[in-house]
């Protein structure tokens, strides 16, 4: 799966490294090149997950980059958070918001073309995180995600994401890992 989701101000860090101003034409003309790749492509990529401006981008030619995509037979995802929020009663941990509207949204995203769905989920390893609020509250998220993307007919992929950063050793992110993947 190609992750193609970059948000604006990702592609803006993108861009900006290579001296291009972050436009919303330079956007499209990036993700133009990238999804303008010969079929040959879908030996080695199965489905792409698109950027809600992505979604309703078109390439030079007027074919939505959605068209494009299926046309090479690869299958269109959506990203669906809105992105992290601090989780009250944590020592800085998040959770991740966007399910107001959420059916609404994959509704009208299974009617442009997508298959699938991504919602991400951000949890961090120390010596007192993830803690067991934080695994909760996620899972419940990634549940809550799931089950309103199956009832629009969305595949959801449920991605609890551990970061690898800080000091702690490998049976520490072995402990954190199989915990949160039990709780989620």
């Amino acid at each position: 799966i190609l992750a193609a989701d970059e948000s604006v101000g990702s592609m803006a860090k993108r861009l900006n490294q290579i001296g291009v101003e972050n436009t919303e034409e330079n956007r499209r003309l990036y993700r133009q090149i990238l999804f303008s790749a010969d079929s040959r492509v879908k030996k080695c990529i199965g489905g792409v997950i698109f950027f809600h401006e992505t979604m309703y981008q078109k390439a030079d030619d007027g074919t939505p980059f959605v068209q494009m995509i299926k046309d090479k037979g690869i299958v269109v995802g959506i990203k669906v958070d809105k992105g992290v929020v601090p989780l009250a009663g944590t020592d800085g941990e998040t959770t991740t918001q966007g399910l107001d509207g959420l059916s609404e949204r994959c509704a009208q995203y299974k009617k442009d073309g997508a298959d699938f769905a991504k919602w991400r989920c951000v949890l961090k390893i120390s010596e007192n995180t993830p803690s067991a609020l934080a695994i909760m509250e996620n899972a419940n998220v990634l549940a809550r995600y799931a089950s309103i993307c199956q009832q629009n007919g969305i595949v959801p992929i449920v991605e609890p994401e551990i970061l690898p950063d800080g000091d702690h050793d490998l049976k520490r992110c072995q402990y954190v890992t199989e915990k949160v993947s039990g709780g989620v």
